[in-house]
């Protein structure tokens, strides 16, 4: 069974940096394509970023390009989110998610593509 488990989250300065990191549990790693989505009060979960099966491969929502910098470690099984310049409307519970993908270069862009997700993680961004 796959489990994804976050950590880093907290509260930001606007202007600040944080990052944040998944842990992929349960083996067969290599086999997903893992993204990063995040979720405002009374708000749908949104995609703010997709890697690759590899990683070689990634994808920003817009709001974030230049700022966000998503990565994976594959020997730790681990992806990260590194935000910089963050701004209040970056506050949000952010998600990690997995989805099987049977070929690299493939993101998936829709929260319903992913099968596993993690617990959340807040991140407070104060003005």
């Amino acid at each position: 069974q796959v489990e994804l488990v976050e950590s880093g989250g907290g509260l930001v300065q606007s202007g600040g940096s944080l990052k944040l990191s998944c842990v992929f549990r349960g083996g067969g790693f290599n086999d997903y394509a893992m993204g990063w989505f995040r979720q405002a009060p009374g708000k749908e979960r949104g995609f703010v970023a997709g890697l690759s099966r590899s990683g070689d491969h990634v994808l920003y929502e817009n709001s974030v390009k230049g700022r966000f910098t998503a990565s994976t470690d594959n020997a730790k099984s681990t992806v990260y989110l590194e935000m910089n310049n963050v701004n209040p409307e970056d506050t949000a519970t952010y998600y990690c998610g997995a989805a099987e993908m049977s070929e690299d270069r493939t993101i998936a862009l829709l929260t319903s593509r992913y099968a596993f997700w993690g617990q959340g993680i807040q991140v407070t961004v104060s003005s």
